[in-house]
Order: C-alpha cells, then sequence, then structure tokens
C-alpha cells in the first residue's frame, strides 16, 4: 500500500519547537518533490513549505520563512519540517504530500499522495 505517514505534532507553547516527520511506505521518496501543508479551522489549506527531489532546492511561506526548516533524508525515505519559535497561528493539522517533479509545485490537486495529517496546537 503506497502511503505517507506524518508524526511529531502535538501541544507546544509559543516560543516552543517541533520535528514533523514525513515517511513514505510502499514508494520512494528519492523520486518526488516533497510539500508540507497544514489547514487550520475554518480555513483554506496553504502550502508551508517544499523540497525538491535532491533537497537542493526549498521554499517556504512568508508565514514561516526564518522558523521552519525543511529537510530531507532519502535513504530514510523520510522528510522533516523543523519548527522553531512557534506561534499560536501555526496552530493546524500539517500535511505532507509527494509530487512526481523534480519541483514542488503550488497546486495541490497535482500532488499524488498526501498524508492522513498530524495536529499542530500552539498554546499556552
Amino acid at each position: 500500500q503506497l502511503q505517507l505517514v506524518e508524526s511529531g505534532g502535538g501541544l507546544v507553547q509559543p516560543g516552543g519547537s517541533l520535528r514533523l516527520s514525513c515517511a513514505a511506505s510502499g514508494f520512494t521518496l528519492h523520486y518526488y518533490a516533497i510539500g508540507w501543508f497544514r489547514q487550520a479551522p475554518g480555513k483554506e489549506r496553504e502550502g508551508v513549505s517544499c523540497i525538491s527531489r535532491s533537497g537542493g532546492s526549498t521554499n517556504y511561506a512568508d508565514s514561516v520563512k526564518g522558523r521552519f526548516t525543511i529537510s530531507r533524508d532519502n535513504a530514510k525515505n523520510t522528510v522533516y519540517l523543523q519548527m522553531n519559535s512557534l506561534k499560536p497561528e501555526d496552530t493546524a493539522v500539517y500535511y505532507c504530500a509527494a509530487i512526481a517533479k523534480y519541483y514542488c509545485s503550488p497546486h495541490r490537486l497535482e500532488y499524488d499522495y498526501w498524508g492522513q495529517g498530524t495536529q499542530v496546537t500552539v498554546s499556552s
């Protein structure tokens, strides 16, 4: 079965950190660019960050630039999202998605696989 599984979410205080993981099973992530998206209650799903197939190119939403870092370990078939200096407005369900292209796409419908999501809650 081909699937992506996110982990690492949880409850954290403002200013804290979390590291999300996106692991693939049934296929090799090496052939895919990977995007992280998030969806807060009542809001549309938005792109947070993405990393190219090789890891040589990364992009970030302005709202997370300087605080989040995306990386990948193709040997472990896993992509990570390190989130530092978390703010209450970062609260959302975070999803990873794989697209069979070298670079990510801003269009959600182009992605081939999605994970089930992991909840991140930033609150004191």
